[in-house]
């Protein structure tokens, strides 16, 4: 089982460890950091060539062999960039806000840390389900009109549902989360809010991008990637 970047390896792997099913456990049967000399994907699995292994576990050993390979540091910016699990990627963030040298007041950093973590999305904002309307002729029989009424209702609730499971399985920020006039109560200049900003930014990419390339070098070793199996 191959990615055709680190980036989407490493992606694959952490929306895997939000997944709660039962064959996501098995990968703790698969991999062991004590292990001296660890076993491919392919053997830990006991398929044969031309066999399939299930994707989850192979993800869910992907991401154990990424928290065993990386520093701490190095994992916290992963997760808060890319991972889709709520609770692990709001840790991170309050993990990588201890790590961030600045100048910068500690509300400014919070702030800056989770909007880099969490980036202004169009048409992520909480709304309400739009409002159904059915148009009923005067002359619909009451039968008629009852399952009309009855069908709007039926797709407003599945709206609302729909709304409520995309808020609960990602962290949406308030529009006003991103405005920088609330990261500073001391009203200092915007240049000056700017570059601190700019400098946080800067610190949190650079651990992705380390994180990356020690990642790249993990998949490397494990034959991962679709160019190494060219």
């Amino acid at each position: 089982m191959i990615y055709q970047s680190v980036l989407g390896g490493v992606v694959s792997a952490l929306a895997a460890e939000a997944i709660d099913n039962t064959s996501k456990q098995a990968w703790q049967k698969l991999y062991s950091p004590h292990e001296e000399q660890q076993r491919d994907l392919r053997s830990l699995f006991g398929t044969a060539p031309g066999e399939s292994i299930d994707r989850t576990q192979a993800d869910c050993w992907v991401a154990a062999r990424l928290h065993h390979g990386l520093e701490k540091h190095h994992m916290d910016a992963l997760v808060a960039k890319y991972s889709t699990d709520k609770g692990k990627k709001v840790q991170a963030i309050a993990d990588l806000r201890v790590r961030i040298q600045s100048p910068a007041p500690a509300l400014f950093v919070f702030k800056a840390v989770t909007a880099w973590a969490v980036p202004k999305l169009k048409g992520a904002d909480q709304k309400g389900p739009q409002t159904v309307t059915v148009t009923i002729p005067v002359d619909t029989p009451d039968w008629r009109r009852d399952s009309m009424i009855a069908s709007a209702v039926a797709a407003e609730r599945a709206a609302k549902k729909r709304l409520e499971s995309r808020a609960a399985s990602m962290v949406i920020l308030p529009k006003s989360f991103y405005d920088m006039n609330t990261w500073d109560v001391e009203g200092r200049p915007e240049s000056t809010r700017r570059e601190w900003r700019r400098n946080i930014y800067g610190a949190l990419d650079t651990l992705v991008n380390e994180a990356l390339c020690i990642a790249g070098e993990i998949f490397d070793f494990e034959g991962l990637i679709i160019s190494d199996a060219a």
